[in-house]
């Protein structure tokens, strides 16, 4: 990783392909109340999913450069599961600041809190497919099954995070990927939440899991990187009343920005303001 000498109030970058990492952006602030941040949500050219690998580094090296040179980004966070399994190196060849993903993370999470090394893993079809967390659990000493759940995230735009058929597809998936992993005679004690929209789904995961089962959110595991990162000097406690005076933040989508305003305050946990209107080109 790249060093780089932060200001006493560093601007910190985020990216994803849509805005389901707001939920990265919601646990960076909380971690990191007196920085600011520019987010980046390229809603013109989401799913990333159904693009080749090389598209989707151009998409995320595009919103990156932007971040670093139009708002002075000094650090990116990639709040993008299918850009950081597929794009994070040509993301960091593209910038001259430190780029953190949320897959490495979020295996590190998984690797101090299981005893028996045996991880599930539920996110898209494109993460799923990259192979990333079980690259990056098996470099963790960890063995993990990853499960598409492709349902998931439009239940979650939908506002279905706590609904009874929203449970009931949890359920479905769950009981699928317990028996593959009974099967293959793996043990899980930890399943980790490989889609930036499924912290809204936590409570209904939580209740869905069996008794010891721990759930790892990558977006919370990204943050605490990013926060030991930055040592303290921009952490510490802040007042909830001067808490969104103390934290400034842009927020860019490349196209819908109506809708991004809208469903944007539900990932974020607080209303996202004024979101602009971004043209990366093709």
């Amino acid at each position: 990783m790249k060093t780089s000498n932060h200001s006493s109030t560093p601007m910190i970058g985020v990216f994803d392909s849509g805005f389901g990492g707001l939920t990265v952006l919601r646990a960076l602030i909380e971690r990191l109340p007196r920085a600011n941040f520019a987010f980046v949500g390229d809603t013109a050219r989401l799913p990333y999913g159904s693009k080749s690998r090389r598209t989707i580094a151009r998409y995320a090296a595009q919103s990156a450069q932007f971040l670093v040179r139009e708002q002075g980004a000094e650090y990116l966070v990639i709040a993008c599961n299918t850009a950081s399994a597929l794009a994070l190196d040509a993301i960091q060849e593209a910038v001259p600041v430190p780029v953190l993903g949320v897959i490495e993370p979020g295996a590190t999470a998984a690797r101090q809190a299981s005893k028996t090394n045996d991880v599930l893993v539920i996110a898209t079809n494109a993460t799923v497919q990259s192979e990333a967390y079980t690259a990056a659990c098996q470099a963790q000493g960890l063995r993990a099954l990853e499960k598409a759940c492709p349902l998931l995230v439009p239940l979650v735009e939908e506002g279905w995070t706590d609904h009874p058929v929203t449970e009931e597809v949890i359920d479905i998936y769950l009981n699928e990927l317990r028996a593959e992993a009974w099967a293959r005679g793996l043990n899980p004690d930890t399943l980790v939440l490989g889609c930036t929209h499924y912290p809204l789904l936590r409570p209904l995961i939580e209740r869905a899991v069996r008794p010891g089962v721990k759930v790892i959110d990558s977006a919370e595991a990204t943050a605490q990187v990013a926060a030991q990162i930055f040592n303290g000097r921009v952490t510490g406690p802040v007042p909830a009343t001067e808490q969104t005076e103390q934290t400034e933040i842009r927020c860019f989508a490349t196209d819908s920005v109506e809708k991004f305003e809208r469903l944007g305050s539900r990932f974020l946990g607080r209303p996202v303001g004024k979101v602009e209107l971004l043209d990366l080109g093709g």
